[in-house]
């Protein structure tokens, strides 16, 4: 990528210092929030910061991880750029899984780093770490700015890549001494960088070789990515599945990009997917993947997916198309522009016998899997029917956040969606302690709406300590830990595949309510399914933060699976 951006201007406006340079930056690109820790290198900016209270809110986590995912959560509901402001040495590389996460979900952050002052740059002077060198390859791109007449330059730049195009994170490392040094601040915004084009012009043989094969389909089959997200183009997409009557499921980052009780949406893909979804995906003539990266995790075994369809690839990253899967009709291009341009050219059409045909599934998945976990008439309550419960409780209105594991698919297999960006959690990464943090930036981003956070009992403590960010700033986060006193996927990977033989998964927990309260944080456990309702409407009662501890059964499973690697017909269902 060249460096070339618009340059910064002569024109002599006010004399600031670069830490306040790179504050009036960020308001000139709409920051008003801002999660982040302070440290001896970045100490110039956060002084600075002391005078803009009035227009930036700073958020003080408890660890640079827990900043980092905060900006997720904020950037996932609010479509805004979230931003980390940080020091240098371990709290740059703290925040470094952080940024490898919304790396390989899309997320836009800019993430700023203090470091050690320019002469001292290769001494291996106190906390001085290659911030730039440890996070080119999880970046859209990482700068170290060394002298104070770049900040403007760069900030422009970084807000720039991290929002346009396929989204994703940036990494300025700025140096002590241009934080501290004056410049002459005039802010230009990057509207251009040369070899750079985030959004690529439409190629209409692309959108006419899809049509064609959408138009010849008898069953064709769509399925729906973040990228659809991302692009603010679910209307775009609806209009779309209408005119062609196609049925269509959503990965896990595509959650919510369709309402939960459309009539088109036959639900989740994947490894713990709904069995219609990945039944079908092997039955239809026409595949169209929108914006969607075919992931291992969806795809299962490559060798056995989809062979029998023609394949149709809506992606806005060349690199994804053709990547893993050969695909038949490849349309480049933001879905804002391609779904609409495709919708043009295919035909209206009535598919009834095919969308009637994912009930036989849908109804052996429901008297096989969904009864028993979501309905049970005895026994341990089960994660599906609490988070089932939940959901109705908030009208199925609430944003979704999740932690890793378990929780992550029954969360995103039990909980409905009445309107789009609903579901943040860690696709691509995996990152267990992600729940607590993005849940917390999902109620800085979206403060009108419940914001409801999962977690296992495991990768709630990996972060307990944001119960801290969350006391100080009174976070109304609605926080459910299913507490199985194990790490649940995990386990269930033991007992599947590894003779039962339950390594290190066993876990001694602390009182998790106490400790909520030990940060004025209110909260209840609860193990009996009549103290549910009630647990429930208690938590909900207001807008505090809370935490329902419920204890949920040792050895639940999450079914349907398809192994790992296996075909995405080869569907367990636990019986």
């Amino acid at each position: 990528m060249s460096v070339d951006c618009y340059p910064l201007s002569t024109k002599k406006n006010m004399k600031l210092t670069g830490a306040q340079a790179l504050i009036e930056s960020m308001i000139h690109e709409g920051v008003d929030t801002i999660f982040g820790y302070p440290g001896g290198a970045i100490m110039p900016t956060f002084d600075a910061l002391y005078d803009y209270d009035k227009k930036i809110n700073h958020i003080l986590t408890r660890h640079e991880q827990g900043a980092t995912h905060a900006a997720q959560g904020y950037a996932r509901v609010s479509g805004k750029v979230g931003v980390c402001l940080v020091t240098s040495g371990p709290a740059a590389t703290n925040a470094i899984t952080g940024i490898a996460d919304a790396m390989l979900d899309s997320t836009p952050l800019v993430v700023i780093t203090g470091q050690v002052g320019a002469a001292l740059l290769g001494t291996d002077a106190f906390q001085e770490i290659d911030v730039v060198g440890i996070s080119q390859p999880i970046t859209k791109w990482a700068y170290q700015i060394r002298r104070p007449e770049d900040i403007a330059w760069a900030v422009a730049r970084a807000f720039y890549i991290a929002r346009s195009g396929r989204p994703g994170p940036v990494v300025l490392d700025i140096a002590k001494n241009a934080q501290i040094q004056e410049v002459e601040f005039d802010y230009k915004p990057c509207k251009f960088i040369r070899s750079y084009i985030p959004v690529p012009d439409i190629n209409p043989s692309q959108i006419e070789e899809a049509a064609k094969l959408i138009n010849s389909a008898r069953k064709p089959y769509v399925l729906v990515g973040q990228g659809v997200v991302l692009a603010n183009a679910e209307a775009e997409l609806k209009e779309f599945l209408d005119k062609g009557d196609i049925p269509a499921a959503w990965t896990l980052l595509g959650a919510s990009a369709m309402s939960s009780d459309y009539r088109l949406n036959k639900g989740f893909l994947g490894m713990h997917g709904n069995v219609s979804p990945n039944m079908k995906t092997n039955e239809c003539d026409v595949l169209i993947a929108i914006g969607m990266r075919f992931d291992d995790r969806v795809t299962g075994d490559l060798n056995s997916y989809a062979k029998q369809a023609k394949i149709v690839h809506l992606d806005i990253d060349a690199a994804e198309l053709n990547k893993n899967v050969k695909v038949d009709a490849p349309v480049l291009g933001s879905a804002k522009d391609t779904l609409p341009a495709l919708t043009a050219l295919i035909r209206k059409m009535d598919h009834t016998e095919w969308i009637e045909s994912f009930k036989v599934f849908d109804d052996q998945e429901f008297e096989k899997v969904i009864q028993r976990e979501v309905f049970p008439k005895s026994g341990e309550l089960t994660m599906g029917e609490v988070i089932n419960k939940i959901s109705e409780a908030t009208n199925n209105n609430a944003v979704v956040v999740t932690d890793v594991g378990q929780n992550q698919m029954m969360a995103a297999r039990y909980s409905k969606y009445s309107q789009t960006r609903s579901l943040v959690t860690s696709g691509g990464l995996g990152t267990m302690g992600f729940g607590i943090p993005a849940a917390m930036g999902a109620k800085m981003g979206a403060p009108d709406r419940t914001v409801l956070m999962y977690s296992g009992d495991g990768g709630f403590q990996m972060t307990i300590q944001e119960l801290g960010t969350i006391m100080q700033e009174q976070i109304g986060v609605k926080m459910i830990i299913l507490n199985n006193h194990f790490l649940g996927m995990v386990r269930q990977w033991q007992e599947m595949f590894f003779d039962e033989r339950y390594s290190f998964t066993h876990m001694k927990n602390p009182d998790f309510v106490a400790i909520a309260k030990a940060y004025n944080i209110d909260g209840k456990e609860i193990s009996e399914r009549t103290d549910l309702d009630d647990a429930i409407a208690d938590m909900l009662k207001d807008d505090k933060p809370y935490l329902l501890v419920v204890n949920v059964e040792k050895k639940g499973m999450v079914y349907p699976m398809v192994p790992a690697g296996g075909s995405v017909t080869n569907i367990l269902l636990g019986e």
